[in-house]
């Protein structure tokens, strides 16, 4: 059991006490935070010092995926975006920097080296990035609702 306070998170241990009444008491104390705890943007900081362009990362496995990413490539001819799978290991990194689960492979993350985009927000940036007419029409779709945009693209 975890209890997360504003600056970490601190772990709670159960700790059997003597029997009372045949009946166990638990009391719980509390262990500080671990040292090993992880600044992801300042581990992952060096995908950005040699090349600033910013990475898409998607399910490798899946097919209509990797067809987005084949979409985005031949639109991009300029080469502004860089690609990784959500399953490789830089993937994971990025993924714990955009405040996601490294196993979470439920949707795009574009990550720029300042901010991160997830979903609908990550297309429409995306778009910005790629070949005209995107980039207009992302301008167009940005004053559309998020919520709409969740409904039609279902992300």
């Amino acid at each position: 059991m975890a209890l997360v306070t504003p600056s970490s998170c601190v772990r709670l241990t159960a700790v059997p006490t003597a029997h009372v009444r045949h009946r166990m008491a638990v009391f719980a104390t509390i262990s500080p935070p671990s040292s090993g705890t992880v600044n992801w943007v300042e581990a992952t900081n060096g995908f950005f010092e040699r090349d600033a362009r910013p990475i898409m990362l998607f399910d490798g496995v899946c097919n209509l995926c990797n067809g987005g990413v084949r979409f985005v490539r031949d639109n991009d001819r300029n080469r502004k975006i860089r690609y990784e799978a959500l399953q490789s290991e830089a993937g994971k990194k990025l993924l714990r920097r955009s405040g996601r689960a490294p196993d979470d492979i439920s949707s795009v993350v574009l990550v720029e080296k300042d901010r991160s985009y997830i979903k609908s927000e990550a297309v429409l940036k995306i778009m910005e990035y790629i070949d005209l007419p995107f980039p207009q029409l992302a301008f167009f779709l940005q004053f559309v609702p998020l919520y709409l945009l969740w409904l039609v693209t279902g992300s």
